[in-house]
C-alpha cells in the first residue's frame, strides 16, 4: 500500500503542475488526486473511488483505457529497438508503417508526415513550414498567420499566439507580431437578425477585410479546428468551411486544419476534414493517434507545401528543422496498436452512433432548461453552456463560477466533466468506445448537477 500523505508532501514540495493555482497546490489548499488506474471509461483515484471520465483526459483517450495490447506493443518495440533518432534519413520499421497509415486515415491530397510529441510542437512545425515555404518562393513578406478568437492551438510563444484566449496571452506577452485573430464561427453568439447563412457571410467578409487590411501579400497562413475544443466545443455553422476556404483561395493563403482534438474518429470521421468537407494544405494531428499512451503528435504534408519543400532541397540542402524524438519508434509503436484498435472494432462507427445518441439526450434533457442557453456537440463532442436568462442570452456574472461549480457538482457524483475557460460552459469529449448506458449515465449525472447549481443560483 502506497503512503499516500507523503506523496502528497512530496508532490506539493517539488512537482510544478500545468494550469494550476501554484500556491494552493503548494501550501495544500487545492486536494490533490493521484490517480491509480483506469479501465474502459472510468479511472480509479487513490481513495478508491471510481470516477467516468466524460472528458477522456484531454479529448485524447479514444479507445478508452486499459487496453493491454498497446501495453504489449511498447513492451516489445522498447524490447527490439527502444530508440534511435531519424535525422539524415534514418528509420524504423514502426515509424515507416505509421506513415503510411496516417495518410491512409488523412483527406486526399496528403503526402508526407513528420513526428513530434505534442500538439503544441506540432503547430510549432507548422509555423516554421509556412515561413520556410513563403520564403523558398520568394515571398518573405508573406509570413502572417490568422487564427480564430477562442481557437487552442497550443501553448508554446507562436502557438499560445494563435491560441485566441486571454487567459493564455495574460503575463506572456502575447500574442507575438504577426499573429491576428478573426472571428469566431458560433452562431449562438451571432448579431442579432442574423440567420445562420448569413452569419457564415458574415465571418467570410470579417475575415476577407481582415486579410486586406493587413495586405494579401502578407498573409500566408490560416489555422482553425474543424469543430473547436477549448474554446467551447463550437460545431461551425453549415456550409462556414466552404465559405472560408473561397476565401483563402481567393489570396493564395494556406489552410492548416488543426485536427489535435478532432482526428482518429472524435467526430464520427475519420478526421474533421473529410466531415466538414475541408481540403487542408497541412493538417495538425497529436491526442487520438496514440489515445494518449504514448506523446507523440504528426504534422501531415499536402502535396502543394511538399512539392516546393522537394524542389528546395536541390538548392537550399536539408530543411534545418528537428526534434530528437520526431518518429520515436516505441510511440510509433503505441500509435500502431491504438489504429489497429480504430479499425478492428470500428470504433470511429461507434463514436458517430454513440456521440449522436450522447447528443440527442443532452438536447432533449436541457433544450428549455433555465439555467442552460445552449446545447450543442457532433460526433463524441458535446457541451452546455449556462445564462443567466437563456432567452436574452445575458451570461452570468464570472465570480458566480456557475461552470465550475456544475463541473464540481458532476464530480461529486462521480463524473468528470470540464468546466471551459471560456464562460460558463461544461464539456464532454468520452472515449470513443463509450456505451449508450454510459451515455445515459453522464446525462443522468449532469441534469443532477445542473440542477443543483440552478437551485443555487437562480
Amino acid at each position: 500500500m502506497s503512503d499516500y500523505a507523503k506523496l502528497f508532501e512530496q508532490d506539493r514540495a517539488h512537482f510544478m503542475h500545468p494550469s494550476t493555482h501554484a500556491h494552493d497546490h503548494a501550501s495544500g489548499a487545492l486536494p490533490g488526486r493521484i490517480i491509480t488506474g483506469a479501465s474502459g471509461v472510468r479511472i480509479r483515484d487513490h481513495q478508491g473511488r471510481e470516477l467516468l471520465d466524460a472528458f477522456a483526459g484531454l479529448y485524447c483517450v479514444n479507445i478508452g483505457y486499459g487496453r493491454t495490447e498497446v501495453a504489449e506493443a511498447i513492451y516489445e518495440q522498447a524490447k527490439q529497438l527502444a530508440y534511435y533518432h531519424t535525422y539524415v534519413g534514418h528509420s524504423s520499421e514502426a515509424i515507416i508503417e505509421l506513415s503510411a497509415r496516417i495518410i491512409d486515415w488523412a483527406p486526399a491530397g496528403m503526402k508526407k508526415v513528420y513526428y513530434g510529441m505534442s500538439g503544441s510542437d506540432a503547430n510549432e512545425t507548422q509555423i516554421k513550414l509556412v515561413r520556410y515555404y513563403n520564403n523558398v518562393l520568394g515571398r518573405p513578406q508573406k509570413k502572417k498567420i490568422i487564427s480564430r478568437q477562442r481557437g487552442y492551438h497550443g501553448s508554446g510563444l507562436v502557438t499560445g499566439s494563435l491560441t485566441g484566449l486571454a487567459s493564455f496571452h495574460q503575463h506572456f506577452d502575447l500574442p507575438v507580431e504577426g499573429v491576428k485573430h478573426t472571428l469566431c464561427p458560433h452562431f449562438y453568439k451571432a448579431p442579432a437578425g442574423m440567420d445562420e447563412a448569413a452569419f457564415v457571410r458574415y465571418c467570410a467578409e470579417e475575415l476577407e477585410k481582415l486579410i486586406l487590411a493587413e495586405g494579401p501579400d502578407t498573409v500566408a497562413a490560416f489555422i482553425g479546428e474543424p469543430v473547436m475544443g477549448t474554446g467551447g466545443i463550437i460545431v461551425p455553422p453549415k456550409g462556414y468551411w466552404q465559405a472560408i476556404q473561397a476565401v483563402l483561395a481567393k489570396y493564395d493563403i494556406l489552410l492548416i486544419a488543426d485536427e489535435v482534438v478532432c482526428a482518429f474518429g472524435r467526430v464520427g470521421d475519420k478526421m474533421g476534414s473529410q466531415r466538414y468537407g475541408i481540403k487542408p494544405d497541412l493538417i495538425t494531428t497529436a491526442k487520438g493517434l496514440t489515445s494518449a499512451y504514448a506523446p507523440l503528435s504528426a504534422v501531415i504534408v499536402g502535396e502543394k507545401v511538399w512539392d516546393v519543400i522537394d524542389n528546395a532541397s536541390t538548392t537550399q540542402g536539408a530543411m534545418g528543422h528537428g526534434w530528437t524524438y520526431s518518429g520515436h519508434p516505441v510511440c510509433a509503436a503505441a500509435a500502431l496498436a491504438n489504429l489497429d484498435i480504430l479499425e478492428r472494432e470500428n470504433i470511429t462507427a461507434n463514436a458517430g452512433e454513440v456521440g449522436g445518441y450522447l447528443n440527442q439526450r443532452l438536447r432533449q434533457t436541457f433544450e428549455g432548461h433555465p439555467l442552460v442557453g445552449e446545447v450543442r456537440g457532433d460526433g463524441m463532442l458535446a457541451a452546455l453552456e449556462f445564462m443567466a436568462d437563456r432567452e436574452a442570452r445575458t451570461p452570468f456574472d464570472a465570480s458566480l463560477k456557475v461552470g465550475p461549480r456544475v463541473s464540481a457538482a458532476c464530480l461529486e457524483r462521480g463524473m468528470i466533466a470540464r468546466a471551459m475557460p471560456h464562460g460558463d460552459i461544461l464539456g464532454f469529449a468520452p472515449p470513443l468506445v463509450l456505451t449508450r448506458a454510459e451515455a445515459d449515465e453522464v446525462v443522468a449525472i449532469a441534469k443532477a448537477a445542473v440542477d443543483q447549481v440552478a437551485s443555487e443560483v437562480l
